[in-house]
């Protein structure tokens, strides 16, 4: 059995799916078919970034636990 983590949630397609949302709901406000809030965007945009970040740093750990890095100082 496996669980849904952050790992699992946090997928490009995720933000992808987010993006396409937040495009649809401008599009439909700007040609005047609903007239939705500019805090509904602003939250979905925080949510986007959100995801956006969680990515980003999921993967950087795993680079960073794949390749060590080592700093060695040099003697002059």
């Amino acid at each position: 059995m496996s669980t849904l983590g952050l790992e699992h949630f946090a997928k490009y397609e995720t933000f992808v799916f987010l993006g396409f949302i937040m495009a649809i709901l401008i599009l439909g406000k700007l040609l005047g078919f609903y007239n939705i809030s500019s805090d509904w965007f602003w939250l979905l945009a925080s949510v986007g970034l959100i995801i956006e970040g969680s990515i980003s740093y999921i993967k950087q750990s795993r680079f960073d636990r794949k390749y060590k890095i080592i700093e060695r100082k040099d003697k002059v």
